[in-house]
């Protein structure tokens, strides 16, 4: 039987940084998976002044230039491209649209915080063995998404606007104080109690994290002086580590922290933020440990074919 073959780009513009999968889906299987990201930070201001910067429209249009090429290069039959937290958000993000595809020849589709969860947990499940109920935690620069289901399906799903990015310009602009810290960690826990609330009333076989912050995390926690998701997937974080390295972001200089081995140089003046929002996630919900997945949105994009 002849096998079916589909080379697949998938772009996620996410609110700090941009990423894209190319992969051969051979008869529902992902092979030669390749990962590119780009810290493109189309969410910088959106939470002031409700628009994408001119700066900041041009560094994303770039890049997705870039992917386009890239795709073409690999012979991707189709590609599949999403908009999350910053451009749901943005009130100009109809021109970042139409420069996309002018400029791009890329259709960029902005989805909900529903579509969204539905393509990280997809994503999750086809990258993990368990038959369990499982929640999915995925911090981004502008949202973060709390999945929970199981290979049924999700039964419930929500999005709150907390991100690595988004609470950086909120609390730690001015500097990492006390202060700053404890009114961050003040909103967050408020911020999550709904969800939280839920989530401890059921069975989890496992807390799943997906997203920047936390694979940053697993690969400062590995010591990577190269990334490989290789090494990142399947990892686990406990508490105690996920405590030690925000110490640790919180004691650096801001130039001293973009040599951290694991930690890209872009994201170094983010993680502080990003970190405290998965410690007060395991805090709230009394877990000891997280476990990393690098099978995410973009594998969920690709598998299903959605969007």
């Amino acid at each position: 039987m002849r096998c079916k073959r589909l080379k697949i780009g998938a772009i996620d513009i996410g609110t700090n940084s941009m990423r894209l999968l190319t992969a051969d889906l051979v008869d529902g299987k992902l092979n030669d998976r390749k990962k590119y990201v780009n810290t493109t930070r189309i969410g910088q201001g959106v939470d002031e002044n409700g628009f994408i910067t001119e700066e900041a429209m041009k560094r994303n249009i770039n890049a997705i230039k870039e992917y386009h090429d890239i795709c073409v290069e690999y012979g991707c039959e189709k590609i599949y491209c999403m908009g999350t937290s910053a451009l749901r958000d943005s009130k100009n993000r109809s021109e970042f649209i139409k420069r996309a595809k002018d400029e791009a020849g890329i259709d960029v589709n902005v989805v909900d915080g529903e579509v969204e969860a539905r393509l990280g947990f997809s994503g999750v499940i086809s990258g993990i063995d368990t038959d369990g109920d499982i929640l999915v935690i995925d911090i981004g620069g502008g949202s973060t998404e709390f999945i929970f289901g199981n290979r049924e399906g999700i039964k419930r799903n929500v999005s709150i606007n907390i991100g690595a990015l988004r609470l950086t310009e909120k609390f730690l602009s001015e500097g990492y104080t006390d202060a700053a810290f404890s009114n961050m960690r003040e909103f967050i826990n408020d911020q999550i109690k709904g969800i939280i609330a839920y989530i401890k009333e059921k069975k989890i076989s496992c807390v799943c994290g997906i997203g920047g912050t936390i694979t940053s995390l697993s690969a400062v926690n590995q010591n990577l002086e190269v990334y490989s998701m290789e090494k990142v997937h399947g990892s686990r974080i406990t508490k105690k580590e996920v405590y030690s390295m925000l110490d640790r972001f919180v004691e650096c200089s801001d130039e001293e922290r973009k040599h951290i081995n694991g930690l890209q140089p872009k994201r170094a003046d983010i993680i502080a933020a990003g970190t405290e929002i998965l410690i007060c996630i395991i805090e709230n919900l009394s877990k000891d440990e997280v476990v990393v997945s690098e099978y995410d949105n973009l594998e969920g994009m690709a598998y299903y074919n959605i969007l």
